[in-house]
């Protein structure tokens, strides 16, 4: 019996049997289905997650200050004073061939009062070139402009949630508000602009902010300073030209000599992170989390695997004077093997191919769903059909061979003699 032949009979016995049929497919349904929703939903996290990083800006260095040290016990990243606004006009005099742009950012906590309305918000004190390092564009209005920051004018960006709260009739540009600090300053700004709306991140929303002339925060509300003068700053945004390894390390390197240079010390009291250093530590938290969400998916697919081998192994015993009276008129060993293997790769592979459809369709309608204030995104990938589908097919031979061989190993005389 030819290949053609034998794949044509177990067709026919599979189709005799359509519920047994049916509900052997169902496992590797669930379990395909499962396994392709899940992972859409790890990889839409991960896609969700640089976006929001590469949205920060493109090609950046963050360069953050140290850790501030008390007798003997060292605070959290970040706690010591060292890095100052001329620090940031320094990088950017140096010309180095790396570096496109430079945005330092001084950032503070507090109320916004308009006409009843209020809303604690982020505070960002900022230069004109943060628009286009940090990609921060207006919607409405202007940006902050040299003057501004020059002047320490009295003006503010608002963010999108922002302005909705305190404006809901949509009027944000010209109007003003009152901000009221922890230390008791009280300023009174005018609304120039209301940013481009970017959503919510891991760290918070980012449209819950409001951006004023890093001059303005400075002097009015945080004039520390250090001990050579410098106005002190939380962050320094660094656009580089390029991504790529090499450049990003080369900045690296001359800035932090730069600094060191600066601060007259021998080792850094700064702390430099590229953004693709931060794009590989979420891809790494996302991955392994896709990995979880798949291989949890993945006992399903066993589980649907060792039911074709007992609906197989069933059908075996429920066949075998069938099987002895093929053996009888000339079926060959290979021939039994083959007809009940492709039973099984057959059972598996078309409910593994449902599966993948079902579960695409359920990816993409949970997609956009919110969840805990998040929308959940949701990415089906080639990959993860193929990997999907093949599995399922690899299940219906590896949980197909026991059965087959069982049946391929029955002798004609035992099997005619079965009742």
């Amino acid at each position: 019996m030819n290949l053609a032949e034998t794949v044509r009979v177990a067709l026919q016995s599979l189709a005799s049997n359509k519920m047994r049929s049916a509900l052997t497919m169902l496992g590797m349904i669930i379990g395909v289905g499962a396994v392709i929703a899940l992972m859409a939903i790890g990889q839409g996290a991960q896609a969700s997650v640089d976006a929001q990083i590469q949205g920060m800006g493109t090609n950046l260095l963050f360069i953050t200050p140290g850790a501030a040290q008390t007798g003997g016990v060292r605070s959290a990243a970040g706690t010591r004073p060292t890095l100052t606004l001329e620090d940031a006009q320094a990088i950017l005099a140096s010309n180095f061939p790396e570096v496109v742009d430079v945005a330092p950012e001084v950032d503070a906590g507090a109320q916004v009062i308009v006409n009843g309305n209020n809303v604690f918000t982020r505070i960002a004190g900022v230069t004109p070139d943060y628009e286009y390092v940090r990609n921060w564009h207006v919607s409405d209005g202007q940006f902050i402009t040299q003057q501004q920051v020059d002047g320490h004018s009295m003006v503010a960006l608002l963010g999108s949630n922002v302005a909705a709260e305190l404006f809901p009739d949509g009027n944000a540009v010209g109007q003003a508000v009152e901000v009221g600090f922890s230390n008791n300053q009280r300023l009174r700004l005018q609304v120039v602009g209301v940013l481009q709306s970017k959503g919510s991140q891991a760290l918070g929303n980012q449209d819950d902010q409001m951006l004023i002339p890093i001059t303005t925060l400075q002097e009015r509300v945080q004039s520390q300073r250090t001990s050579s003068g410098g106005h002190n700053v939380n962050t320094i945004y660094v656009e580089l030209t390029s991504s790529d390894t090499k450049v990003m390390n080369s900045a690296v390197q001359e800035i932090g000599a730069l600094l060191d240079q600066r601060h007259h010390v021998a080792q850094d009291d700064f702390t430099i992170q590229s953004q693709n250093d931060i794009l590989a530590a979420a891809n790494q938290v996302t991955g392994v989390m896709t990995l979880l969400l798949g291989a949890i998916a993945g006992i399903s697919l066993v589980v649907g695997g060792i039911g074709i081998m007992n609906i197989m192994l069933v059908s075996v015993t429920e066949r075998t004077r069938e099987i002895g009276i093929r053996k009888a008129v000339g079926a060959k060993k290979r021939d039994i093997l083959v007809q009940f293997l492709v039973e099984s790769v057959v059972v598996s592979a078309v409910g593994g191919a449902i599966g993948v459809a079902i579960g695409t369709g359920l990816a993409h309608f949970i997609s956009g769903i919110d969840f805990g204030g998040q929308a959940i995104h949701a990415v089906v990938s080639l990959s993860s059909i193929l990997l999907a589908f093949g599995v399922s097919a690899g299940i219906g031979i590896f949980f197909g061979i026991y059965p087959a061989n069982r049946a391929a190993g029955l002798r004609p005389i035992d099997a005619l003699r079965y009742e």
